[in-house]
Formats: C-alpha cells, structure tokens, sequence
C-alpha cells in the first residue's frame, strides 16, 4: 500500500500542475524567447540578440547621477506600488480587526464581507470611471468644499493626478489585503489575548506583541496580491492619471499597440525580475507557508 502513496500523489497533483504548465510556464517561456528577438517596422525577426535590453537602458550609465527615462518609470512604478501596498495594508488590517475581534457573530462578519465585495459586483472601468463625477472639477467633491469654505476656488489636483491614481487602486484592491488578514486573526488563540490583558498589557501593546506578530503571514499574502497587480497595471493609471503618469504596464502597453512585442517582452520580463525580487525579499522575511 505504501508503494502506491507516491504514484496516488501524483495524480492528484497533476491537474494542477498542468494547468501551471500550460497558463504560466509556457507562456512566461514564450516571453523570454521572444524578448531576444529581433524586430523592425514590418516584421518580427527570429534572432538571438540582446538589443532589446540594451535600448530599454540606453544611456542610463551616462545619465548618472541623474535618472534616466528607464529609471525613472521603473520609480514611478515602485512609488505608486508602495503608496498603494502602504494604504491598503493601513486599511485592510483596521477592517480586518474590526471584524476579527469586535463583531461577535458569524452573521454579521458574513454580511459585512459582503459588503467589502461590492466593489466587485462591476468591472474595473465602471469603477474608476465612477471617481471622474466625483473628483473632476466640477464634481461633487469640490462643489462640497466650495460649499463649506474649506477652499475659495476648485481644486484641478483631485482628479487625472497621483492622488486619483492611488485612490482609485485602494478602492479597487484593498479587499485583497482584507481576507489574508483576516484569516490570520481568525487563528489566533484567543487565549493569548487574555493572557496579554491578564499580564497588564495595553490594548497597543497586545497588538504590536501578539496580534500583529501572529498576522505576519496574512499581511505578506496580502501584499503580495496588492503589489502584484499594482505593478502590472496599466489601466488603472491611465484612466485616472489622464495618460499622463508614467508605469512600466503602461510602456508595455504602448509598445504592444506598436507591435514592438520583442521590446514589450524584454520590459515584460525585467519588470518580472523585479517583482519577484520583492515577492522573495517578502518572503524571506515571513514564512507564508504557516498560512497554507
């Protein structure tokens, strides 16, 4: 019977790792190979170059100290990332305690749940578009501070700039941090909270010695989810920055549109390093595996 355990394993294990190989391994093969290729106005050229790496940071060394193009859409990139994973963290783990540790029925959690997946009932596009009443500058944002004095003429940075750019992401993406944590706190012994308050401790020290120690692996899930989609995303910023905020989906969006998909597969895979080089950062920190 022993014998047969491995092979039994195995077949359990393979949808799975067909479906990996067939939706992620080979198209991420596929992006490398074309990503040496060469092109030109017309064609695709089967080659083995590095030219496409090569043009994407061109002149950056000769640029130093200051940043060239490159260097700085991949900043843009990172800020916009980190602004977002920084706000949604903020939230998600406020919401998640909420739910956690003060509401007391299954019930309620389930419909305040609910609640957090509205913004899911729609796609993305009705969703930013939904902020362009609201932010432009003859919305209802600035028809209230006008109205209550806080400002004496309308305010043009609401809307198509940064802050709509990361507004907007938290709005579409916070429930993502929301459910790892969650779930983290939902297994913390409460017993451990007891002894903390029977021990003296505050309620802030209980948080920063129990609770959040316990949710590391939630918060690295959840910021991988964030950061993941918020570095690839391109849609998002180009509706709300108005075009005019620069991404590394963004650029590879344009080049796509172009046809330049040996130049977009090349920007593809280096923003692909860069990512997982904060996934792995990530998670040599925490132990995500306690949470699988």
């Amino acid at each position: 019977m022993r014998s047969h355990r491995p092979t039994v394993a195995y077949l359990q294990a393979a949808p799975l790792a067909l479906v990996f190989l067939l939706f992620f391994v080979v198209p991420l093969v596929l992006t490398v190979i074309v990503s040496v290729w060469d092109y030109n106005e017309y064609q695709i050229i089967p080659d083995f170059t590095f030219n496409n790496y090569r043009e994407i940071f061109e002149g950056c060394i000769a640029d130093l100290p200051a940043l060239c193009v490159t260097f700085k859409t991949y900043w843009s990139t990172v800020k916009y990332g980190f602004l977002v994973w920084l706000c949604t963290l903020v939230i998600g783990f406020t919401i998640a305690y909420f739910l956690a540790f003060h509401v007391r029925t299954l019930t309620v959690q389930i419909v305040l749940f609910l609640i957090c997946t509205i913004p899911f009932w729609t796609s993305n596009v009705i969703r930013m578009i939904s902020w362009i009443p609201l932010l432009g500058r003859n919305g209802l944002v600035n028809d209230a501070l006008l109205g209550l004095g806080l400002v004496s003429e309308r305010q043009e940075w609401l809307l198509f700039s940064g802050f709509s750019v990361v507004l907007a992401f938290v709005h579409l993406y916070t429930l993502f941090m929301i459910v790892p944590i969650f779930n983290s706190m939902m297994r913390i012994d409460r017993t451990l909270l007891e002894a903390a308050n029977d021990a003296g401790a505050s309620g802030w020290q209980t948080l920063t010695n129990v609770v959040i120690p316990l949710c590391k692996p939630g918060i690295t899930i959840g910021s991988i989810f964030v950061i993941t989609i918020v570095m690839g995303d391109f849609i998002t910023i180009g509706v709300m920055g108005g075009q005019q905020i620069a991404s590394i989906g963004k650029v590879i969006q344009v080049e796509m549109s172009y046809l330049q998909f040996p130049a977009a597969a090349a920007n593809a895979v280096i923003l692909l390093a860069v990512v997982l080089m904060i996934i792995y950062a990530m998670t040599r920190l925490v132990d995500i595996r306690k949470e699988l």
